[in-house]
């Protein structure tokens, strides 16, 4: 019999002194003439204000904090100066919540939230990653939940199926998608930047980067879905019985020796052949048909253009298997704004692919407030809600609005007023006639950025 191990040495444990009571005496409750009292030095830089800081403006126009060293929150008369530590950088990226313009009133939920700050799940050998948006982070979006994704060149998003529907637009690169209806018809193509693809609740599918990987925006209709909810071919195997797979698979036992043992979630793999044509795989029910495909290209439709930019709308009218999703792919000028409108049928979910932006949302009740949006914010306006957004860089915003509609629909209020009776607009806002006039009567969608004088 083997002489027993000797034991492991213990690890030295190490005290340290501490002088003095944790809490102080109760001497120092109250109101007491003899305790020592002093003021904190006022002695304090001069207040720097942004340019037209110091008006109470009726405009409302964005300040610009750039070169402004300590920012305070301060309109005109309004407000007062910060005296404590406080994130200078956080506040100049977000001015309109900082010193807000007079015309914000009442309270707004939280509409925008950061991608920057979501929680990234890496995936295996650097194969790629993951982040997301739900509830959990902006609970105002009821509706749908985004999450944002990167594959590696033949990194896969493995073989899974949702509860929720899954909306997607391609950012960058190419990837191939895979799937396969309930009647066993296939699905296979090639997406790249500017693509969508739509896969139902439900419907097993899979992703993967081809040569120079591939990132993606998800939207789901749901905003509690989460990517620790999907469900994963490789759980499927791990969590069945050895017994049942051999059964149900007609395979030898062996056969399953080598199956993961859980999730894979993002994993590196074989780059796919060049030529599609080599995984097309079909059975007897054969291919999905072109009217049900999963995919739209996207990048091949032609914007509108508007005075202030362009826009492309994809809907069930041309992409009909996404029969409750409706989007908009927007490009605003500098200093051009996404007119005022709202949406009947649909909250908004909203994402900024680039630039600078602020949006206003009036939610009724006299209650308003202004939002400063950058490059990878997602927005999230309730439907009926009024809202624009103004480009306020110098670059182009890029926005996708998203809808849960089979139409994408807005009112657009300058549309609306120039299509009332024009004294019924003047007894009610007290424009003039010539204001009046020059009000559109079609949708201008975007308009441009100079105001006449």
């Amino acid at each position: 019999m083997p002489a027993p191990a000797p034991p492991l040495p213990q690890a030295a444990t190490k005290t340290y002194a501490v002088s003095g009571d944790l809490r102080g005496p109760t001497s120092l409750r109250g109101y007491d003439p003899e305790l020592p009292f002093a003021t904190e030095s006022a002695n304090r830089s001069p207040v720097e204000l942004a340019p037209g800081q110091d008006k109470d403006d009726p405009e409302g126009r964005i300040l610009n904090f750039k070169n402004v060293t300590e920012p305070q929150p301060l309109r005109g008369t309004r407000g007062g100066t910060i005296a404590s530590n406080h994130d200078v950088e956080l506040e100049k990226l977000h001015p309109d919540s900082f010193a807000p313009p007079t015309t914000d009133h009442g309270a707004v939920k939280q509409a925008e939230w950061p991608l920057g700050l979501s929680h990234v799940k890496l995936g295996l050998d650097r194969a790629g990653w993951s982040r997301q948006q739900n509830i959990n982070v902006l609970p105002v979006a009821t509706e749908m939940a985004g999450v944002n994704m990167r594959l590696e060149a033949g990194g896969y998003r493995e073989l899974h199926w949702h509860t929720a529907g899954e909306w997607a637009l391609m950012l960058n690169g190419s990837a191939r998608i895979q799937a396969m209806n309930v009647d066993g018809q296939t699905f296979i193509d090639d997406v790249t930047k500017g693509d969508v693809w739509f896969f139902p609740s439900g419907v097993p599918h899979s992703i993967q980067g081809l040569e120079n990987g591939t990132e993606f925006l998800l939207v789901f209709d749901d905003g509690e879905f989460s990517e620790d909810s999907t469900f994963l071919v490789s759980e499927t195997f791990a969590l069945n019985p050895k017994e049942v797979l051999t059964k149900n698979f007609q395979l030898p036992e062996k056969a399953f020796d080598d199956i993961p043992e859980g999730e894979l979630f993002i994993f590196p793999g074989t780059q796919a052949p060049e030529d599609i044509e080599k995984q097309n795989v079909t059975g007897p029910a054969g291919i999905i048909p072109n009217k049900d495909s999963y995919s739209y290209h996207w990048s091949l439709q032609k914007p509108i253009t508007a005075p202030g930019g362009t826009v492309k709308i994809l809907d069930s009218n041309t992409f009909p298997i996404a029969e409750n999703f409706a989007a908009a792919l927007v490009t605003i000028k500098p200093g051009a704004i996404r007119e005022i409108h709202w949406h009947p049928d649909s909250d908004e979910w909203s994402y900024f692919l680039s630039g600078t932006a602020r949006l206003t949302i009036y939610a009724a009740q006299g209650n308003a407030r202004t939002f400063d949006f950058r490059t990878g914010d997602v927005g999230y306006i309730p439907k009926s809600q009024t809202h624009y957004i103004e480009n306020t860089g110098t670059e182009d915003v890029v926005v996708l609005e998203v809808l849960q509609a089979k139409r994408f629909t807005d009112f657009s209020v300058g549309q609306w007023l120039a299509l009332t009776p024009p004294q019924v607009v003047q007894d009610t806002l007290h424009l003039s006639d010539e204001s009046i006039s020059q009000l559109s009567k079609d949708k201008p969608f975007i308009v441009d950025g100079p105001i006449p004088e």
